[in-house]
């Protein structure tokens, strides 16, 4: 096993990583998430028990592992307490650690984010409206409040004031009702300071010391490739870099051998929020995966759009975050289903393109170049060699397309529904 493994989402989101973050975690020391906030959602499946993280890294669930909560995230205590308390009622006593250099969103950020999705109409990316975007903004202005500025009353009281007043003024231009003062929200983020202050700590020194006695990293993403501010189909965006490069920035570890990285890929291709989706399928068929694959939103419980799976997104993530292998999840949601159709480029414009445009009046134009490959019954199977082969021929294909081998193929949410080759 390498020392550091980073898992990150070869599409936009919902592909898995949870699951496949989880059986690594089994043989790590450290299991640190590294950007975004509670806009994401993680389920696993543990004895028949189903947890459902926003915040928390999920090898939470192994108690050997600690799990850190890294500069790069931006949390919203509210949730985060929530989170730690539901663990605790299930008798998890949770081993973790919050970077004291992480943002924190505060109330007028998810107000702003109402605001902002709402004057962004067909530009916008389809938000959550936890306030992710405005505490990103505020970290860029230099004015955020940060997760150790929660434990310094005088300083915490110093920087909301300045956050405040400029957030609220944009709100009002807006028309945007805000009514909050900035008393009330002090002594909740000073209640929520104290709370948290046994989680809060100098995680990057602490990575560092890890990583030079030779603990084994694993960095768990959250989102997925499409979704990447700078690399993904920009402006229907996250507001985070989710490549597997940020994983350093996002933790404050500078480790010098890349390790192994694993890009987890759905058997089909499903999004939450508003962009181009070429292969998106919005018949019955797509309803029926959708249901088959509880396509559901984590987070916002909204259904998901679903479509076929498109290699044109796969080889761009192949090559942004560098992966070293690929866990193909959610085999089993095709199950039954005699041919299946795969996107290899798109026509836009009578051109071919079998690389991801940076165009968004591109994307808008572009259609799924499809092959399509015969389906499998099923996906019981004790090693990789007895799967069908049908869907052996199915993962072949997409390895030569991508370039990129497939290490892992999950045919069911359970752990031991994992087959590792």
């Amino acid at each position: 096993m390498s020392q550091v493994t980073t898992i990150v989402g070869a599409q936009w989101g919902d592909e898995g990583k949870g699951k496949i973050t989880d059986i690594f975690a089994a043989k790590s020391d450290y299991v640190v998430r590294f950007h975004g906030g509670n806009n994401a959602g993680h389920t696993l499946v543990v004895n028949e028990k189903t947890y459902k993280l926003h915040v928390i890294p999920s090898g939470i669930l192994h108690p050997h592992a600690t799990s850190v909560v890294g500069n790069g995230v931006v949390v919203d205590p509210a949730v985060l307490l929530r989170e730690i308390e539901g663990l605790e009622r299930d008798g998890i006593s949770p081993k973790l650690k919050i970077s004291q250099r992480a943002h924190v969103i505060m109330p007028y950020h998810i107000a702003m984010d109402e605001a902002l999705s709402n004057h962004q109409g067909n530009l916008g990316a389809g938000s959550t409206k936890r306030g992710i975007a405005p505490v990103y903004a505020d970290k860029m202005y230099r004015h955020g409040i940060r997760m150790g500025d929660l434990l310094e009353p005088e300083l915490l009281r110093e920087k909301l004031t300045k956050a405040y007043e400029f957030n609220k003024r944009i709100l009002d231009s807006l028309g945007f009702r805000f009514d909050a003062t900035i008393e009330q929200i002090f002594e909740l983020y000073c209640g929520y300071g104290t709370q948290l202050s046994k989680y809060i700590s100098d995680t990057e020194l602490e990575l560092h010391k890890a990583y030079k006695h030779g603990k084994h990293i694993l960095f768990e993403g959250a989102q997925g490739m499409s979704l990447d501010t700078d690399h993904g189909m920009y402006p229907h965006t996250t507001s985070s870099n989710n490549v597997a490069a940020h994983a350093s920035v996002g933790s404050g570890l500078g480790f010098s051998e890349p390790g192994r990285v694993i890009g987890i890929v759905k058997a089909y291709t499903s999004r939450v929020g508003q962009s181009p989706f070429p292969t998106e399928l919005t018949d019955e068929l797509g309803e029926q995966i959708r249901q088959r694959g509880h396509e559901f939103g984590t987070t916002t419980g909204r259904p998901r759009r679903i479509g076929w799976l498109d290699l044109v997104q796969v080889r761009q993530a192949v090559r942004t975050s560098g992966l070293t292998d690929i866990a193909l999840t959610k085999s089993d949601v095709l199950n039954g289903m005699n041919k299946i159709k795969i996107c290899i480029a798109y026509s836009i414009n009578e051109e071919i393109h079998k690389e991801m445009p940076a165009s968004l009046s591109k994307m808008r134009n572009a259609k799924p170049i499809y092959v399509t490959l015969d389906g499998w019954a099923h996906t019981n199977a004790e090693n990789y060699e007895t799967l069908p082969a049908q869907l052996r021929e199915f993962v072949a294909f997409i390895e030569a397309e991508v370039e990129c081998p497939i290490s892992i193929v999950s045919v069911g949410p359970a752990r031991k529904e994992t087959i590792i080759r």
